[in-house]
Formats: C-alpha cells, structure tokens, sequence
C-alpha cells in the first residue's frame, strides 16, 4: 500500500511540473498603456537646440500623453553630444519624461551617468535641460572617477560633470593625492587629501 501511495505521489508531482511548465509567460501591464494617447515601443528620438543634436534617447517603451507633448519612458538610455558632434556621456534611467515643446528630460529610478573620460554619477532623480546643456538634481548622489568620490545633496552640471556645482552637504575623499608640486595638486577645498570632510553650507563649485 505504501508503494502505491508513493507512486501515486510521485506521479501527480511530475504531471503538475508539466503542467506548470506549459503555462505560457504572462506579461507585465503598465496602467500608462490605458490612458495613453499613443504607445511605441522601442522609441528612438533626438533632443536638439535650434537644429543642434545634444543628445539622443532610446527607450524600450514610450507612452504619449497631452497631445503627444509629453511622453512616458520605460528604460531609458540617452547618449549626450558636445556642439562638436562628439560623444559626451551617457544615462540610463528605469523610467522618465520628455517634454516634446522644450525638449527637456527627467530621468528616474536608479540614474546612472557616465562620462566618456571616467567619471560616474549615481541619483535618484535627474533633469536634464536641453537649452542650457545641463543636468541637475535636488537629491542625494555620488560621483566618482578613478582617484576621487564627492557625495551630497543637490547639483548642477554639464553632462560630462567637469564642472559640478554641489548644493548641499558636499563631502569628497582623494585616493592617491598627487606628491608634486603644490601648484599642480588639486585644490584643497575641491578635494580634501586621504579622508573625508564637510565643506560649509551652500553651493560649491569644483571645475577640472
């Protein structure tokens, strides 16, 4: 009796992995999809300046909102260009937003920027403004590149982060300071030598 049991066990296990294995994968469905005036999906689109290509976005899905004057992003990946054409750094957001009118964009969740000489910028929230060639936060991120790390609350920047304005709370650590002369070293104020310190109150500009 017991063996019967067993294989009767046995067998209703294996009929229900079958079973389980040939239910066809269900697809994630976004409430934007509902509401939309237009769905596409990947979305390819340039963001310029009178005729001036600054950057170009793809995303794996775009929902059209207010007479397709704005759109919905889902992973996003935008690549910044200098008024030269050249590459200049690239973001990657879960989520964001594009005004069609001004051609600027918020990025979302998990925003990665990373320039073409090194430099790595983490934040919650970003806005990139395409008229002024900026990208800017009011939340908390961290920036490093190969030698340094700065963190604080708030930013201002071009998108290759040479010239970073920080808000609030400024703090950065040096590795490997320069044992040179004193006037090729980098500014003490911009990045304190071998440990962390927090710079006063207000915004504080560092340039490269």
């Amino acid at each position: 009796m017991r063996v019967f049991v067993l294989v009767g066990l046995l067998t209703a296990s294996v009929s229900l992995a079958c079973t389980t294995k040939k239910q066809p994968p269900v697809e994630a469905h976004s409430a934007l999809a509902d509401s939309a005036d237009q769905v596409m999906y990947p979305a390819r689109f340039n963001l310029t300046d009178q005729g001036l290509q600054r950057a170009h976005v793809d995303a794996d899905t775009a929902y059209f909102f207010d007479d397709n004057n704005r759109m919905e992003l889902q992973g996003v990946h935008a690549t910044f260009y200098t008024v030269t054409g050249a590459k200049d750094a690239v973001l990657t957001s879960r989520h964001g937003t594009t005004n069609t009118r001004t051609n600027n964009m918020i990025a979302r969740k998990d925003v990665v920027v990373v320039s073409e000489d090194g430099r790595r910028l983490t934040t919650p929230e970003l806005i990139y403004n395409q008229q002024k060639n900026e990208i800017s936060s009011d939340s908390a991120f961290v920036m490093t590149e190969p030698n340094r790390r700065l963190e604080g609350v708030g930013f201002r920047s071009d998108p290759n982060m040479k010239n970073i304005q920080i808000l609030s709370g400024a703090k950065g650590v040096a590795r490997g300071v320069s044992t040179g002369p004193a006037t090729a070293a980098a500014p003490a104020a911009a990045y304190p030598p071998r440990a962390a310190s927090s710079t006063p109150a207000g915004p504080v500009p560092i340039k490269r």
